[in-house]
């Protein structure tokens, strides 16, 4: 008889109730969480070694004993593709850091990344 007054006397609306509104409250703080890691860009610090890779360029128009007009406009063409190529790497919330400026830590090494993509700004047409 004990057993039968316990089971009479819950409340098995109120019961219902308080576990909705948990369920309720559980699902808006997991979707403010999902809004949140969905809407903030994921940031990636790299560094690249920009005075090394301007310096071997600069060194082998130098040894190339060429015209010094046409090495100095190429010069500045890979400088100017060379400060394109780091503008389009800060892009997408990536931060691009100059290794020789900082102490870049475990920050991974993009050079030859930028290399690459100096190189491919040449090819396709220098000083745009």
């Amino acid at each position: 008889m004990i057993e039968t007054r316990r089971l009479q006397s819950f409340n098995r609306p109120l019961l219902l109730r308080i576990l909705g509104v948990l369920a309720l409250v559980v699902g808006l703080f997991w979707a403010a969480w999902v809004s949140r890691e969905l809407s903030e860009p994921r940031q990636q610090i790299v560094t690249v070694r920009l005075a090394e890779t301007i310096a071997a360029f600069v060194d082998a128009e130098a040894r190339a004993e060429q015209d010094p007009e046409a090495s100095q406009a190429r010069v500045l063409t890979f400088l100017q593709a060379s400060e394109r190529a780091v503008a389009e790497m800060g892009t997408g919330g990536r931060v691009v850091l100059v290794g020789e400026a900082v102490l870049a830590g475990d920050a991974p090494d993009a050079t030859d990344e930028l290399r690459a993509r100096i190189a491919r700004q040449l090819e396709q047409g220098g000083g745009q």
